[in-house]
């Protein structure tokens, strides 16, 4: 509406964003899962596939188990998959039983982050540089 009544030029911002990029609030199962997803990131470079990601694929709801799969990029770029009509409440600002059973156990259990001065202390990486694998190539 600003946009088109004002002329200006404008970019919106979902409230989800910050809480997704909030690594102070994030879930245990969250946390366990982002180091799974890098480990067998490098771990697929390391072994010169390209192309692919490290996906999470849930086994089973109760108890909840998961493992960690590998999607070619070609297959999932682009693509968005929705939830399902029925993880949402008829008047659209909610979510159902079935929905809360999904999610329940991606949001289990707190993994705090160390504090220092009130900020947190997050991982360093070492950033060791790699020998190039690749020709010099030109972008066009």
């Amino acid at each position: 509406m600003i946009a088109k009544a004002l002329g200006h030029k404008m970019h919106w911002a979902v409230a989800d964003y910050l809480q997704r990029a909030a690594r102070h609030i994030a879930s245990k199962t969250d946390v366990q899962q982002a180091y799974e997803l890098g480990a067998k990131a490098v771990e697929l470079a390391l072994d010169g596939r390209n192309a692919v990601m490290p996906t999470i694929e849930r086994i089973s709801d109760v108890p909840y188990a998961y493992r960690i799969g590998v999607a070619a990029l070609a297959d999932v770029a682009n693509v968005e998959k929705a939830l399902p009509r029925d993880y949402i409440t008829e008047d659209g600002f909610g979510i159902t039983e079935r929905c809360k059973r999904y999610l329940a156990p991606l949001i289990q259990g707190e993994d705090y982050p160390a504090y220092a001065d009130g900020l947190p202390v997050y991982r360093t990486l070492a950033n060791v540089a790699v020998a190039k694998k690749l020709a010099a190539f030109e972008l066009r």
